[in-house]
């Protein structure tokens, strides 16, 4: 079964398993979620992630939530930004801010995916794929 978004998929696998109170979800890997994985890993709203390779040489990503001390998830929202149908696209140094800073979205520019934060700060734009907070 061919998939139009993953991205979409990813972010959803995600929401649905934070809605659930799960401890981790798994989703079929690639690159660009794994660059994604990455920064929500280095903005602190995941615990973790490993990679689970099966006998079929497909890879598997594993995604540890994050709660906080009273149960909540630390995301409150994921949503998709950029989408197959509506590409949206930021210049140098305009990602936007998300909630006026204690939010993230995540952005796919020439040097790789990146938090809206640090494409600010090298000054580069490029396709914002997701906003989270």
């Amino acid at each position: 079964m061919s998939m139009s978004d993953p991205i979409a998929d990813l972010l959803t696998r995600i929401r649905n398993g934070l809605a659930a109170s799960k401890r981790w979800v798994d989703i079929p890997s690639s690159g660009l979620k794994k660059r994604v994985a990455l920064v929500l890993k280095e903005e602190k709203y995941i615990e973790d992630y490993f990679f689970i390779a099966a006998d079929n040489n497909k890879e598997t990503i594993r995604i540890f939530l994050k709660y906080d001390y009273q149960g909540k998830p630390v995301i409150d929202n994921i949503k998709r930004v950029s989408r197959p149908g509506l590409r949206v696209y930021v210049g140098a140094g305009e990602a936007p801010r998300v909630l006026d800073g204690l939010g993230i979205s995540i952005l796919s520019t020439s040097k790789g995916v990146l938090s809206n934060k640090k494409a600010n700060h090298l000054g580069i734009g490029g396709e914002i794929l997701c906003e989270v907070y």
